[in-house]
């Protein structure tokens, strides 16, 4: 997920962020950019509901971090099975 507005982010701020997200095996994204952005992994049983469940908990980390509440722009999911690699190991 990615949320954007108008002031570029410090490292402190990012660094929040990611705290506030490793509860969900997260990662954060921002540090000198005009946007926030983080990597959650959630359950859910599909897509819709994993974009709601994740942004709930985007929106949250990012109030907790204290970063301004800007619209989200992006939100991507990715199943777990996408995520497999069925490469030809014997290849």
């Amino acid at each position: 997920m990615t949320a954007e507005g108008d002031r570029v982010l410090t490292h402190e701020e990012i660094v929040e962020l990611a705290d506030a997200v490793a509860a969900h095996e997260g990662s954060a994204s921002g540090i000198g950019s005009m946007s926030y952005g983080a990597q959650l992994v959630v359950q859910a049983a599909s897509s819709d509901e994993a974009v709601d469940v994740a942004m709930a908990a985007f929106t949250a980390a990012a109030a907790h971090a204290g970063l301004p509440p800007w619209p989200v722009t992006r939100a991507e999911t990715i199943s777990e099975d996408e995520d497999l690699d069925y490469s030809d190991e014997a290849g």
